[in-house]
């Protein structure tokens, strides 16, 4: 029963008065967002470049300030403003809060140890969970990784813990790129070989002091060719594979190789 007396000398009598006033604080609030949603977005719409982005961000924060705002002015209407009162809610609301941003803690924690360890650092491509792209920048909470399709991915350190990280380059120039070739089984494997070789030999964007692999494994639908090399520049990766593709595509079709198919199954399309 006293610890009841404690809880309920917490809060103010919440009588006629005290709910209009509520009321009040919560309509203006509502009314206050619309309103600066609406103006924000009116004066972004008509401006161009950086200025109109930047008035864009302003909408969540003036958002953010008019709740703290209502918060503020309610909180006194509720609980009697006390020193006891005060430190008691702000012990519960700080608990509430650490409970709410512990993953953000750990990410503090992960940032701290993934740099003592690197596992990623600006220049690496790396692949967390599906997403493949280059690490343009490593924060204490996040890393930020660009896609090669231009998107701009944010991963929290957090994935350190739990979740694979394939660094294909590991803070160095050598990046390995594989292209692939599907051929028939009725074929010259030592000619197919010299002549993939030759077409990676041959690409403008080879580096020549790493190794060229051509490397072969069968399948029950045709023999399946990979050609291993490093390009001069990791970000020259997909231009490479590109240009190994092609030509390596067009010389095998000059040789009078043919592409291999894969057996048409329920749920599976030819390989080619």
């Amino acid at each position: 029963m006293e610890g009841m007396d404690d809880y309920s000398r917490l809060f103010n009598e919440l009588d006629s008065r005290a709910l209009i006033e509520l009321g009040l604080v919560l309509g203006g609030a509502i009314l206050l967002i619309l309103l600066s949603q609406k103006a924000l977005n009116w004066v972004a719409n008509r401006l161009h470049g950086q200025y109109r982005f930047r008035v864009f961000a302003l909408v969540p924060l003036v958002r953010l300030a008019i709740l703290v705002a209502a918060i503020g002015m309610a909180v006194p209407i509720v609980v009697e403003p006390s020193l006891r009162n005060m430190i008691t809610l702000l012990g519960a609301v700080g608990l509430a809060i650490g409970f709410a941003l512990k993953d953000y803690v750990g990410s503090l924690i992960a940032g701290v140890v993934a740099a003592v360890e690197m596992p990623y650092r600006p220049g690496d491509w790396v692949e967390i969970e599906g997403t493949y792209g280059e690490v343009t920048h490593v924060g204490m909470r996040t890393i930020e990784v660009v896609t090669p399709d231009d998107d701009l991915v944010s991963i929290p350190h957090l994935k350190i813990w739990d979740s694979a990280i394939h660094n294909a380059n590991n803070g160095g120039d050598s990046l390995q790129c594989v292209a692939d070739f599907y051929l028939h089984p009725d074929h010259d494997a030592r000619r197919v070989t010299e002549a993939l070789r030759d077409v990676a030999l041959t690409s403008p964007y080879l580096k020549f002091d790493k190794p060229v692999a051509v490397v072969a494994s069968e399948q029950p639908w045709g023999t399946h060719y990979k050609v291993r090399a490093y390009p001069v520049d990791p970000r020259q990766q997909f231009r490479f594979v590109t240009d190994l593709t092609l030509r390596g595509r067009a010389l095998l079709g000059r040789l009078g190789e043919r592409p291999a198919r894969a057996p048409a199954t329920p749920g599976s399309n030819a390989v080619e």
